[in-house]
């Protein structure tokens, strides 16, 4: 048994925002794997099925996200997990735009919600850093996460979670090279062979010169011989 929970806020105001990416997430693999519909339980939404071999509960915490740690802290114990059963996918401001990236403990980075993880079970739990990229300044931080991803990047975040969905099963198994390979292939899918560059066409043959024709022979005859066969 473990637990994948997605970082995100409650409610329509906040369903598109880039803090809700980790929500995002779970949604795709809840709806790609046939887990059960959302219900409300441990401070949260949570469904429940399988990947692979593992059976997983998926967890979106209702605490808003500087709370987050509550929902995730109160589901933990009472499975009787430990935090490195414990998967936390979340919005990541210093990578770029549709990168993934898997890691296991480490620092908040400021990040409230993982502070809030911290707080309540500690740091050895994996995470799954979402790329959103960063605006540049750090006072527009706030207002850039909880603003509505932009039309023009709908298509790297469909394809981010696609891969996902389509890497879950890997990462249940512990196996994040695979899950991040899949993601890849996702987001930056290998160019076609058929793309390739012709090779040159073989240069046409040169035409045939006709053969020479032979000289005639000289004629040795005497003008009297000729003339004579000229009348026969």
């Amino acid at each position: 048994m473990q637990i994948l929970a997605g970082l995100g806020n409650p409610g329509g105001k906040y369903a598109r925002t880039r803090h809700n990416i980790g929500f995002m997430a779970l949604d795709r693999i809840a709806e790609d794997h046939g887990f059960t519909p959302w219900r409300a339980r441990f401070q949260g939404e949570v469904a429940e099925g399988r990947l692979g071999q593992e059976k997983v509960l998926l967890l979106k915490p209702q605490t808003f996200m500087n709370n987050s740690g509550q929902s995730v802290g109160e589901a933990m114990r009472f499975f009787k997990l430990t935090p490195a059963e414990i998967t936390v996918f979340h919005d990541e401001l210093d990578l770029a735009p549709g990168k993934c990236r898997v890691k296991t403990g480490g620092g908040h980075a400021g990040h409230n919600g993982l502070r809030s993880l911290h707080a309540h079970i500690g740091e050895a739990y994996h995470r799954v850093r979402l790329g959103i990229g960063h605006p540049g300044r750090k006072e527009a931080v706030a207002g850039y996460v909880l603003h509505d991803f932009a039309k023009a990047e709908e298509d790297w975040l469909d394809d981010l979670l696609r891969g996902i969905s389509d890497g879950a099963p890997a990462l249940a198994a512990g196996d994040t090279g695979r899950f991040q390979n899949a993601v890849a292939l996702r987001v930056a899918p290998a160019r076609s062979s058929k793309t390739a560059t012709p090779a040159p066409a073989a240069p046409a043959p040169a035409p045939e010169r006709p053969a020479p024709q032979a000289e005639p022979a000289p004629d040795t005859r005497n003008p009297l011989q000729r003339l004579a066969d000229r009348f026969r």
